[in-house]
């Protein structure tokens, strides 16, 4: 059982899978469905304005970090923590706390929610961060390696050198896998994500 204080028959549901496999796409398609959904990278970029955290950053990689509107350079950012794991983790450190605490935060909002059919986390760590035992349902999407190199550098600008780095700091998607109570495939074209998608959805709240 989660540690959250859960309701009966308002799941929460953690999507987990690589870098550019789909994750957020599934996520929305259980948003159409009316789950609500816990998006951490935009809490995230939300961390990355409170000034705190602002000030906290350059404070630890300096004020290169800066655009020239005062704000966090991502990008830079970015270049800066992935590829040395001691920067990352000091990253982490600042943003992760209030990312989780937002979290939780929407996460106990939306259960109240009498319009809400369960919980989905878009969180790109979920399981480094220790939140797969607050899942009633783990979700992999799977999607070979190739269509993800593509993607990530139709959408995000990031080579597969970029993804190798990256993922190379996570937890293996062979464990995240393992992890999994199904499995959607992300190889094909949307319809077949979307059918997918309601399948586990109908099984998820089939008692609800």
């Amino acid at each position: 059982m989660s540690e959250l204080d859960r309701t009966k028959n308002k799941p929460v549901l953690g999507i987990v899978g690589g870098i550019a496999s789909g994750k957020s796409a599934v996520a929305a398609e259980f948003g159409r469905l009316g789950c609500a959904v816990v998006d951490a990278d935009a809490i995230a970029r939300q961390a990355l304005e409170t000034p705190a955290i602002r000030e906290a950053i350059v404070e630890r990689f300096g004020p290169g970090v800066l655009a020239g509107a005062g704000q966090i350079d991502r990008r830079t950012l970015a270049e800066i923590v992935f590829g040395d794991t001691a920067k990352l983790q000091a990253l982490n450190a600042i943003v992760h706390p209030f990312v989780l605490r937002r979290a939780e935060e929407l996460i106990a909002r939306h259960r109240r929610d009498p319009g809400v059919k369960a919980v989905v986390l878009d969180m790109p760590l979920l399981v480094e961060v220790g939140w797969a035992d607050r899942c009633d349902r783990i979700v992999f999407v799977r999607c070979d390696r190739a269509r993800r190199v593509e993607r990530a550098g139709r959408g995000r600008s990031m080579d597969e050198r970029n993804i190798e780095i990256r993922e190379n700091l996570q937890i293996s998607l062979d464990t995240k896998a393992a992890l999994a109570d199904n499995t959607i495939d992300n190889n094909s074209d949307f319809s077949a994500l979307v059918r997918q998608v309601v399948f586990i959805f109908s099984e998820m709240t089939k008692n609800s």
